[in-house]
């Protein structure tokens, strides 16, 4: 991620659904063939919270989507599995709790005093893991995620500004509007320090959704009986359940799920995203063609339509 920083911030179009969808549409448009090839990628839904991402700017948008196309195709998240990432996951640093919050949203939990390696590409790969299989489990009816981070054993030692960077360019450039509510939970004080250096990385609207939450604080635990069940919610986080992360029964399941998304992908329920490429590559209107009219359109934005050449030129390689 480049050091860009985000300054100030950014007060969000309120569209009506005429205007969402007519959005959608020019965004489709500009994105080219392609949209049609990956149905679920390039979904109304999907194309709705990249426009979202960058307030209803739809070159914008095309632009972002573009990039994470092309990163889906280098980086292949979909074929994570569980043994690529078993050691990542042996402390139980980040795992899916079985459990959803009072609105249907998966719960990503978090422990970074659990930290157990020093590889960034390692711990990059497990959370692109992680956040797959969380998007693999939402519900019909939701589109985002809760983060549950647990502080207990966290100090400056464990601080990489390497791995917030990377984690916060792959959050908010390939998995826009996933996050609904990022819950810390009990940090340490001298976290506040690491907080004030992390902010500029983090766009405005993602940082409104970080809360932070301390036991036995009466608002905090307003915030928490507001969000969970409290039969289910783990008692480090002032929940009554008595559950805790087991490696050995967090593989099985993992592994479980491995076997039905690579069904799924087998069965032709999610088209993997360089088949649709190779499919793409043998019509006749390539999508050089609907980015140049985007181009035409944008001269004043060269730098996002060399962007797209460069995805195009990946996408016909």
């Amino acid at each position: 991620m480049s050091s860009k920083k985000f300054q100030g911030s950014l007060t969000e179009k309120t569209l009506s659904s005429e205007e969402q969808q007519a959005k959608i549409n020019e965004t489709r448009k500009l994105i080219g063939p392609i949209a049609d090839k990956l149905p679920v990628l390039c979904s109304n839904a999907s194309i709705l919270r990249f426009l979202r991402a960058r307030n209803w700017n739809t070159k914008k948008a095309c632009k972002m989507l573009k990039q994470t196309l092309k990163w889906r195709l280098e980086y292949k998240p979909e074929k994570i599995q569980w043994e690529d990432i078993a050691h990542e996951a042996e402390t139980g640093k980040a795992y899916m709790a079985n459990y959803f919050d009072k609105f249907g949203r998966p719960v990503l939990i978090m422990r970074p005093g659990y930290q157990n390696t020093n590889s960034t590409s390692g711990q990059i790969r497990y959370l692109v893991y992680c956040m797959e299989h969380a998007i693999k489990n939402l519900n019909l009816d939701q589109e985002q995620m809760v983060w549950l981070v647990d502080f207990q054993g966290w100090n400056t030692s464990r601080i990489s500004m390497k791995v917030t960077r990377e984690t916060a360019h792959i959050l908010q450039d390939h998995y826009p509007e996933r996050l609904g509510l990022a819950i810390l939970y009990n940090p340490p004080k001298i976290f506040e320090s690491f907080w004030t250096l992390v902010k500029p990385f983090i766009e405005p609207k993602t940082f409104k959704k970080v809360k932070f939450v301390y036991p036995n604080h009466p608002e905090s635990q307003k915030i928490m009986e507001e969000l969970f069940d409290m039969d289910k919610l783990e008692s480090k986080f002032g929940g009554r359940s008595s559950a805790g992360f087991v490696y050995q029964t967090y593989a099985q399941r993992m592994m479980e799920d491995d076997r039905k998304i690579s069904d799924l992908i087998d069965s032709g329920g999610l088209s993997p995203l360089s088949s649709a490429m190779s499919e793409c590559q043998q019509s006749d209107s390539l999508v050089t063609d609907h980015c140049s009219e985007a181009s035409d359109e944008s001269s004043g934005d060269e730098a996002a339509s060399s962007n797209l050449e460069v995805v195009d030129e990946k996408i016909q390689v």
